[in-house]
């Protein structure tokens, strides 16, 4: 297992010292005990909800009519509805021990980015609310390594807090906004949350998919024959989703875990695709500059097609930064120990290549960005 600290294609630092996680904050086994989940429908979301069943929980799952219902267990408790609406929230939350608010619109471009936030900062607010209303014991916030401020010296930790301002995109700005809401309500009003922040998720159930997923699929398609020099942090959903139950157990109210994996240059993860995908791996490696007025001209293009962009400025403007986490606190206060990243992307790859086949216009059409149709 690559440490917290490890490089791969990369740079390579110190190995992290994994300790005892601290102990169960007093949880019952008891199977009765309703653990909601916001988002059960989407890639995280449905990998969390699928790991408490088989923990033991009883499951409700809040979900849009229109999800996808792929990731959707015969055995959750489903109540339709959305995170924006509070009486739907609310009849979700009605006997519920414990909340895992999931749910987000995870888009790096939308036609109407306040879309975007309206969902993410205005729904975790009512989420958190009803929580407090309905008096849960605890709550587990899903945030996002996008509300920390990684630099180019070294590993990014909880510690480097990311300064709001105009230039933040829509996304990063609504988990950033919304990660302060929850911090100010338990601090305000004593919410018993404890936030985590995954980093870069592959793996099966992606059925949006997700921005990291599209790069995997768009490159088993061969439709990557060059990159930007760029790296991130690759984690398996089901290392994500152990990250979100160790979080309910031995999380400390107010603290927030990073939920990463190994660190990973962009070309080293494109090589890896391609190998599993019996393609040559992309050589070219392109300067930025020349691909800004491109995204420019593909978001006008997509504002006419309702097609959400591969290649977007929002997209464009974060790989100038290389996003590598530092996921030791979890290690030692959770017990959270991720897999390599070769196997996050070989079953990524595997379940891609099979969901394509058993259902070829699925991807396609979840490319598409209506309003409000790619949340997570």
């Amino acid at each position: 297992m690559a440490s917290a600290r490890q490089f791969v294609g990369g740079r390579a630092g110190a190995a992290g010292v994994a300790q005892e996680p601290h102990g169960d904050f007093g949880m019952s086994r008891d199977r009765r005990d309703i653990a909601l989940v916001t988002g059960a429908s989407g890639f995280i979301g449905g990998a969390v909800a699928a790991l408490l069943l088989e923990q033991g929980f009883a499951v409700r799952a809040l979900v849009r009519r229109s999800s996808p219902k792929t990731n959707l267990r015969p055995q959750f408790e489903i109540v339709e509805g959305d995170v924006t609406d509070r009486e739907s929230v609310a009849a979700a939350m009605a006997g519920a021990r414990f909340v895992f608010h999931v749910a987000a619109d995870y888009r790096l471009w939308a036609p109407d980015p306040r879309t975007i936030l309206r969902t993410n900062v205005e729904g975790t607010r009512l989420v958190m609310e009803e929580a407090l209303r309905a008096g849960v014991e605890r709550v587990v916030h899903t945030s996002s390594v996008a509300t920390l401020a990684p630099d180019a010296q070294g590993l990014c930790d909880e510690t480097r807090r990311l300064v709001c301002d105009a230039r933040l995109g829509p996304y990063k700005r609504s988990k950033l906004l919304s990660e302060r809401l929850v911090e100010e309500m338990i601090a305000r009003d004593e919410l018993p949350a404890v936030i985590v922040n995954p980093s870069a998720p592959l793996g099966p159930g992606d059925v949006r998919p997700t921005p990291t997923g599209r790069i995997i699929l768009e490159a088993m398609r061969g439709n990557m024959p060059a990159y930007v020099d760029t790296g991130l942090a690759v984690v398996h959903v089901a290392d994500v989703a152990a990250g979100h139950l160790a979080a309910l157990r031995h999380g400390r109210i107010g603290e927030r875990y990073i939920l990463g994996g190994d660190n990973l240059a962009l070309s080293t993860m494109l090589a890896e695709v391609a190998r599993l995908s019996g393609r040559r791996p992309p050589r070219l490696r392109l300067p930025r500059w020349p691909l800004v007025p491109l995204a420019h001209a593909n978001e006008a293009i997509a504002r006419v097609t309702g097609r959400e962009p591969f290649l977007n400025v929002e997209g464009l403007r974060l790989s100038a930064t290389t996003m590598f986490f530092d996921h030791d606190k979890a290690m030692r206060e959770l017990g959270y120990r991720p897999r390599p990243y070769g196997q996050a992307i070989a079953d990524a790859v595997d379940w891609f290549r099979a969901w394509a086949k058993a259902q070829p216009r699925v991807l396609d059409e979840a490319r598409r960005a209506p309003d409000g149709a790619l949340r997570d």
